[in-house]
């Protein structure tokens, strides 16, 4: 008697340990997406003086500079699976704009856009790491929702695979920059 009650609350332990390990996983994921969010909105918040900056220095860009706008306000509007391409079409009018600096000394010698310009590129970087630490984590959490037997228990409480987070093979060519 006492050794089924044992196998019992062994079993229950195990299940515990486990449904408590999915759920641990699927809030680190969504922490994860959340730091995106807080690099997402510090580049919200650079890119209108980097645009302003520019502006003065290169009017004769203005094409450039109003699609970087355009990208921002529809990265800043997309949900669900449309942000990603939104904010991958964001990077890259970054990158047309940075490459147009590379052309005009006067627009590469301003100041402010020279610190705008590390300011980006910095969160840039952080928003690079916080998709591969979102992907990592998601991985993670997708990888024990699969494996046996954790999968019976994810089953059981409905616990589902997250989306990594990915770019499509047109985002993925090398950007064309045109004058």
């Amino acid at each position: 008697m006492w050794v089924a009650i044992a196998v019992i609350a062994v079993i229950l332990l195990y299940f515990v340990i486990v449904y408590n390990g999915l759920v641990a996983r699927q809030n680190q994921a969504r922490e994860a997406w959340s730091t995106i969010d807080t690099q997402l909105k510090r580049r919200y918040d650079l890119i209108p003086n980097l645009v302003e900056s520019v502006r003065g220095a290169a009017k004769h860009e203005r094409e450039t500079l109003e699609s970087v706008t355009q990208a921002r306000d529809a990265a800043m509007r997309a949900n669900g699976a449309s942000r990603a391409d939104a904010e991958n079409k964001l990077t890259e009018t970054l990158k047309s704009l940075f490459a147009i600096s590379e052309n005009y000394p006067t627009l590469r010698a301003n100041e402010n856009f020279l610190e705008l310009q590390r300011e980006i590129a910095d969160t840039e970087t952080k928003i690079q790491a916080a998709r591969q630490f979102y992907n990592s984590v998601v991985m993670a959490l997708n990888t024990q929702i699969d494996q046996f037997p954790s999968n019976i228990i994810a089953r059981m409480f409905n616990i589902t695979p997250e989306k990594l987070f990915e770019m499509n093979e047109s985002e993925k060519a090398t950007p064309t920059v045109k004058f």
